[in-house]
């Protein structure tokens, strides 16, 4: 009974919102994209497609994203933003993460990436025009796939915080107490292989198209970067989404070297007491800014 209610509930959900969608302007960029997307598949092979378009999705969405908190170091108005004034950014160690940024992606990430096709045609995964889902589907679909990384990088990111093994693989990531945007993928090899599984068990259980593959790397590196962005800008809009932790949460992370273990959402931390600290953390700064304001 428990499971036809939920069938039914979210039946309902979806019927509302295609009836909304329904209301809503045709997207402009619809028609181009689907132009674009059909040359695509005249024009390369399916392997083509899920390897080197993979990559390409990844490296492009990767640096795009990092261009904005790039920036930021060099804009003066900004700098009341960053989370950690008295810890600036510094050429030398952008450009030691860049280069181990680029060696785990081609070296590590790109070997994985080549699986890609096997695990469409394992799976009959359509590529079509036709079979891809609508944009709310696939907005649910890629909030799916968070929820279930962030429940994975919570348990398996405290386990590596374990003081048995933190100093041989962890401790490569909290080489940078200051987060940049850059830095979101530097770390041990093993740690790129550890918490990156959490990122393919969502695609395993929803994906029915290969678009969701690409949307789902973007949104991940869209909150991954944001969190070690090391700014905590205003009308963030993915401070829109219920429970996002934010780069506050994650830096208090960087900074101590405990606690705030989740990914994207504060929900494990809360129910586990691991965001305490940072709590106690934050009731402090408030005193502060009321004392200051004084």
């Amino acid at each position: 009974m428990a499971v036809n209610d939920s069938v039914n509930i979210l039946n309902s959900a979806y019927l509302a919102v295609e009836y909304i969608d329904s209301f809503l302007p045709d997207n402009p960029l619809q028609q181009p994209f689907k132009n674009a997307w059909n040359y695509m598949l005249d024009n390369y092979t399916k392997f083509q497609i899920a390897t080197w378009g993979s990559l390409i999705v990844h490296e492009v969405s990767y640096f795009l994203l990092c261009v904005p908190g790039f920036i930021f170091q060099f804009i003066p108005y900004m700098q009341k933003y960053k989370i950690q004034q008295d810890k600036p950014e510094t050429w030398e160690k952008q450009w030691k993460c860049f280069q181990t940024i680029l060696f785990n992606q081609f070296f590590i990430q790109l070997p994985l990436i080549c699986g890609t096709y096997y695990f469409t045609e394992y799976f009959n995964i359509p590529y079509g025009w036709e079979e891809m889902p609508r944009w709310y589907v696939l907005v649910a679909q890629c909030f799916g796939c968070a929820v279930i990384e962030d429940a994975w990088h919570y348990f398996l990111h405290r386990l590596l915080h374990h003081k048995r093994i933190y100093k041989y693989i962890h401790k490569v990531h909290h080489e940078f107490v200051s987060p940049f945007g850059m830095q979101a993928e530097y770390a041990h090899p093993l740690e790129t292989l550890i918490l990156g599984t959490g990122f393919f068990i969502g695609i395993v259980i929803f994906c029915n198209h290969v678009v969701l593959l690409w949307a789902w790397v973007i949104c991940r590196l869209m909150e991954t970067i944001d969190v070690h962005s090391g700014y905590d800008v205003p009308l963030n809009p993915l401070h829109l989404v219920p429970f996002y932790a934010g780069a506050r949460f994650h830096d208090f992370h960087h900074m101590n070297f405990i606690g705030n273990y989740a990914s994207t959402f504060t929900w494990w931390d809360r129910i586990f007491g691991t965001d305490s600290q940072f709590i106690a953390y934050q009731e402090k700064e408030k005193k502060k800014q009321c004392i200051t304001k004084k």
